[in-house]
């Protein structure tokens, strides 16, 4: 029977803890912000460091 290690189970929970909380950004997700923005590769970084800045700051 496998065993996972702890480090393993810990990147586990914070995975659903961020999925859970809007945090997890799917492909169909970044399809959406693509399409959102036009396909603009300076508008889709602005608003990716954006909202990375929001969530860093967020703790």
């Amino acid at each position: 029977m496998p065993t996972i290690t702890k480090r393993e189970l810990e990147d586990y929970r914070k995975m659903c803890y961020d999925r859970d909380h809007g945090r997890f950004l799917t492909p169909d997700g970044l399809r959406v912000i693509c399409e959102g923005l036009n396909r603009n590769p300076e508008a889709i970084g602005k608003h990716i460091l954006e909202t990375l800045a929001q969530m860093q700051s967020k703790g």
